[in-house]
């Protein structure tokens, strides 16, 4: 029961646009129903700061999963499309990697893409990433202030975390945000939204 718990236990919120790649969490870690951290780090910038990704689920099994994402960027220069494919397959058919309990949220200039265990590879049609047991607030709030604000991709990011906080008791204000600061190593555009045309 706690690890499901676990597994559920944090919001990560990405939004792709044309011109912005902004990805960010919150930094709350809990055991069952007890706090046991509140500012762990769930996003970083990967393969020379052109991917930014997030995890959703048990620190130990995410970051095993952070690993072996990052040998598939290196194995395949860094296109992230295969690298995404790749590491799901593995990770649905591994013996050892289909029993992590995670989920990988992943961007870069030209694409955004949910992966889980279960083998799948998801792009979201809007370009917004939302997964743990915040997600669908996040989502909501994220899509509300596109559609009527002019912030930046990094202060939708933290607002709509910042609303999912006071909404999802898995949730934390400890905000970290990562962006990507130039389209340097930007992959030729594949099917999907938000990405350069």
């Amino acid at each position: 029961m706690s690890q499901k718990m676990h597994f559920h236990g944090t919001t990560i919120l990405g939004i792709l646009t044309k011109d912005e790649v902004a990805l960010g969490g919150d930094g709350q870690v809990t055991f069952g129903e007890t706090i046991v951290k509140a500012n762990t780090r769930k996003v970083r910038t990967m393969y020379d700061d052109t991917i930014v990704a997030g995890f959703a689920g048990t620190a130990a099994d995410a970051f095993t999963l952070f690993d072996k994402f990052e040998q598939k960027l290196d194995q395949y220069n860094g296109n992230l499309n295969r690298a995404a494919v790749e590491l799901a397959r593995d990770w649905r058919t591994d013996k050892y990697l289909r029993r992590l309990e995670a989920l990988l949220g992943v961007m870069n200039w030209d694409n955004a893409f949910i992966i889980s265990g279960s083998g799948d590879v998801i792009e979201p049609e809007d370009g917004i990433i939302a997964i743990g047991s915040g997600g669908p607030y996040a989502l909501a709030a994220a899509r509300s202030l596109l559609k009527h604000t002019k912030l930046p991709a990094k202060e939708i990011v933290r607002e709509a975390l910042k609303i999912t906080a006071g909404i999802c008791i898995y949730t934390n204000n400890v905000i970290t945000i990562e962006e990507l600061k130039s389209k340097k190593g930007s992959s030729p555009k594949v099917k999907g939204t938000g990405g350069k045309k």
